[in-house]
């Protein structure tokens, strides 16, 4: 057996410039593309802060990350998006092998008054329930870009899909079903290690989202790849998938057109619509996580207390 001593002079291995990229870029994958883009961006705006104030970054001292704190609380910033930045500043140390200093106490104190004085709820964006969407699908165009947003809205809320999710699924993810399609998700934002779930669109019969699907398939000429693309202004479809930030702005244009205040709505408003309308229905919760995959019940739960939330009300008999 080779002593703790021996064990610690070992020398650390030398590492070219090509494996040491490549151990970071495995370490980075371990997160959604989505979440790299937001921890990259909110860690630059406190590497920016830092050199502006002579401090490093990395490592930074807990002194360090409190005065952040501090400072960008007294700019007007939420507890919600401090937490995440505060996630970024964590994450990229111990990516570095560097300790964490956003988990020592001068930095939690900070930030347990900060969500006293600021409130820490994050603000909910409203639901594209199904009878916003049927309101929507009414307003889109019989143009291949209306086909294409008609597609988009209706399976985007029938299968309570992620923005990420919905732009990343590819024609061979769609199995066509005598009841609807059988939907892979490849990868999700709860199944980092891409093991895949399948889950079921129903054909409906009122937003139809299946129809909705096909038709812009087959409109837009697809039959393999991508299946929800940019369309240029000259008409023609592009090989590439949509970008996650497209989704919101449909989903933004269509609830502007429908008499809503598009600031209430965002891409994460299908998936919230699908688990508010269910629980209206009065869905098994268990039945619901089937679909939006969510892996704590206590999440979903919370769909049905906001759905019901007047529903057999304790005053009911006497206010």
């Amino acid at each position: 057996m080779v002593s703790k001593s021996v064990v610690a002079r070992l020398p650390e291995p030398a590492l070219t410039i090509a494996e040491a990229d490549a151990m970071r870029s495995y370490a980075m994958a371990e997160k959604a593309e989505a979440t790299r883009r937001g921890y990259r961006s909110d860690f630059g705006g406190f590497s920016r802060w830092c050199e502006g104030r002579g401090v490093s970054q990395l490592p930074a001292s807990p002194a360090t990350v409190a005065a952040f704190l501090a400072a960008e609380a007294t700019a007007g910033a939420k507890a919600s998006t401090l937490s995440r930045k505060l996630a970024s500043i964590r994450y990229a140390h111990r990516l570095a092998g560097l300790a964490s200093p956003t988990d020592l106490e001068q930095v939690r104190a900070i930030m347990r008054g900060i969500r006293r004085d600021h409130g820490a709820a994050p603000r909910q964006k409203a639901p594209a329930t199904a009878e916003r969407i049927r309101n929507m699908l009414a307003l889109t165009p019989d143009t291949l870009k209306g086909k294409r947003d008609r597609a988009l809205l209706a399976l985007g809320m029938a299968g309570a899909f992620r923005r990420s999710e919905l732009v990343a699924l590819q024609v061979a993810d769609l199995e066509r079903v005598p009841e609807g399609l059988r939907v892979t998700i490849r990868k999700s934002k709860t199944d980092q290690e891409g093991t895949g779930h399948v889950i079921a669109i129903l054909r409906g019969s009122k937003l139809k989202p299946v129809r909705a699907v096909l038709e812009w398939m087959e409109a837009a000429g697809i039959s393999s790849g991508p299946v929800f693309r940019s369309i240029n202004r000259h008409g023609q479809v592009s090989v590439e998938e949509l970008t996650p930030q497209t989704v919101a702005l449909v989903v933004k244009h269509y609830a502007d057109a429908a008499g809503l205040d598009p600031d209430e709505f965002a891409g994460h408003s299908l998936r919230a619509g699908f688990l508010t309308s269910a629980a209206e229905a009065g869905a098994d919760v268990l039945r619901m996580m089937e679909v939006s995959r969510h892996k704590r019940v206590e999440t979903v739960r919370g769909y049905v207390r906001r759905a019901n939330l007047f529903r057999g009300h304790a005053g009911a008999r006497f206010l």
